[in-house]
């Protein structure tokens, strides 16, 4: 029994990278069908290993750069040059600058951690002569609007006596008066695409506040703290600029740094996966596959909203394709993915333990969560043909039951990567 399985995760952020995540379910696909063929496509959302996956797929080059941390202090980071023609492009994943992997878990507090580093990631762009500049948003660790990401940048940003207000987004109650003025030149001459989700808004109940502040380590207090804040900041910036922010798609993207990029540097707001899949082409490799299994670390109601898997979906059921996705967890509202294109779901975990325990065993775990799958599959395949009295599997595409299985002759090694 052949059939061509595209193996399309996310990675399990704290654990495994999107490549090693494809490596590993491919491991275990092989395992239970040794005569699958694997085409693999790890997949990043703007979030971290956007730079990363579009330089390598361009050939480009990575650039090493030191910035201001989410908490204030200096950080490893890096952003990337496009390889190939056209203008010279800068790739860089605002996470590399002020991601929640850099915020230790003691000090995650949104109230006073910054985008600063971001806006100095621009800079370094800037610097290497970048005529256009594609940013992710995803991953992020703050809550302040891309505010820190405008002072990095020469945007003034005062309080009602005309101090500048501090870093943070609860600084941001204190935001009276911002100036342009003084904003980096080179902002007029470089075009800049930023990949956001575009389901992620400002301001309101599905506003960046209460729907992440508490995955960053806001109270509830906080959060509300954050949604007033926030709503003085986009008050000001309709009055100074005359655009409304507070809930135009991608607004709220990495704690509303997508606010600040379309408000204050002028940038071209874009749903990611536009900006992605220009890329990776992921479409074409669907229309090669009888199956498709992504995966990313968590499954819950907030999935349709943007991830990784729904994403992959959608793709696939235009060719009508069946979806898997393996999980590290499954959380609250995991059911609505039904709707959204995802056929069956599971966690790779199997009894119950500590999320260190799990984070230490996921190439294990996932491993044996796809070996399982795919028998499971095989299992439905060969009740499927049973079914039809021995005859052989319909040839005809677009069908979910694996009826393309073996129609191609090979898979190329590029298309194995």
């Amino acid at each position: 029994m052949k059939f061509t399985v595209l193996v399309a995760p996310s990675g399990f952020k704290g654990s495994i990278s999107a490549r090693q995540a494809a490596d590993l379910i491919a491991t275990g696909v092989l395992r239970g069908q040794p005569d699958a063929r694997i085409i693999k496509a790890p997949l990043v959302d703007g979030g971290e290993g956007f730079t990363d996956a579009i330089t390598d797929a361009t050939d480009g080059m990575l650039h090493a750069v030191t910035v201001t941390g989410p908490v204030g202090h200096p950080v490893a980071s890096f952003f990337g040059i496009l390889g190939g023609a056209g203008p010279k492009t800068a790739i860089i994943e605002m996470a590399a600058a002020a991601g929640l992997s850099l915020v230790p878990p003691d000090r995650r507090d949104p109230t006073v951690t910054t985008s600063y580093g971001v806006g100095e990631l621009i800079k370094a762009a800037l610097d290497e002569g970048a005529e256009r500049i594609l940013l992710g948003c995803g991953d992020s660790g703050i809550n302040d609007g891309g505010a820190g990401m405008a002072q990095a940048l020469g945007i003034g940003l005062f309080d009602c006596d005309g101090a500048p207000v501090g870093y943070g987004g609860a600084q941001l109650a204190r935001l009276d008066r911002i100036d342009l003025s003084t904003r980096d030149p080179r902002l007029d001459d470089v075009v800049i695409d930023a990949a956001v989700n575009w389901h992620n808004v400002l301001l309101g109940k599905r506003g960046v506040a209460r729907v992440f502040g508490p995955q960053k380590g806001a109270t509830p207090d906080q959060v509300e703290q954050l949604e007033a804040a926030l709503e003085n900041y986009a008050g000001k910036i309709l009055d100074h600029t005359g655009l409304d922010m507070a809930r135009l798609p991608g607004s709220g993207a990495s704690g509303g740094l997508g606010t600040g990029l379309a408000a204050l540097l002028g940038a071209t707001l874009h749903p990611r996966y536009d900006i992605v899949m220009q890329y990776l082409e992921l479409d074409r490799l669907i229309a090669m596959a009888d199956l498709v299994i992504t995966a990313e670390g968590c499954l819950d109601g907030q999935t349709p909203y943007g991830k990784i898997p729904a994403e992959v979906a959608r793709r696939a059921k235009r060719f009508n394709l069946p979806v898997v996705v393996l999980a590290g967890t499954i959380g609250k509202g995991v059911t609505d993915n039904f709707d959204h294109g995802i056929d069956a779901f599971a966690s790779i975990l199997k009894r119950p333990g500590s999320l260190a325990d799990a984070i230490a065993d996921t190439d294990r775990l996932l491993v044996q969560a796809a070996e399982d799958c795919i028998r499971m599959v095989g299992v439905g395949v060969t009740l499927s043909q049973s079914n039809d009295h021995g005859a052989a599997p319909s040839s005809s595409p677009g069908k979910s039951s694996l009826s393309r299985a073996g129609r191609r002759a090979d898979v190329s090694p590029d298309e194995k990567k």
